[in-house]
């Protein structure tokens, strides 16, 4: 079989200077890429109560806050891994 057009990558997740640009709080949409996370499943686990993050329900939106996301990647504010995650301790 023969494609006549290459399927382009798109890109998912998120960079370290897109995460540290975000706002103070987002739609559930942004988390979900943040996340690596596909749109169905996103909205699902937050509608049960199972998303990795805490989710806020305002009206009929789902948002989430920089801080709750960050915490959970490892990351704080100022774009440092948080303590014992992702860094080797020094002997």
């Amino acid at each position: 079989m023969i494609r006549a057009v290459e399927e382009a990558e798109v890109p998912r997740g998120m960079t370290h200077g897109e995460l540290m640009a975000l706002p103070v709080s987002f739609s559930l949409e942004v988390a979900n890429r943040a996340l690596d996370l596909g749109r169905t499943t996103g909205f699902a686990l937050a509608k049960r109560g199972a998303y990795p993050v805490r989710v806020l329900r305002l009206g009929r939106q789902y948002r989430v806050t920089r801080y709750d996301l960050l915490r959970y990647l490892g990351l704080d504010p100022n774009g440092c891994a948080g303590e014992g995650e992702g860094v080797p301790e020094a002997a």
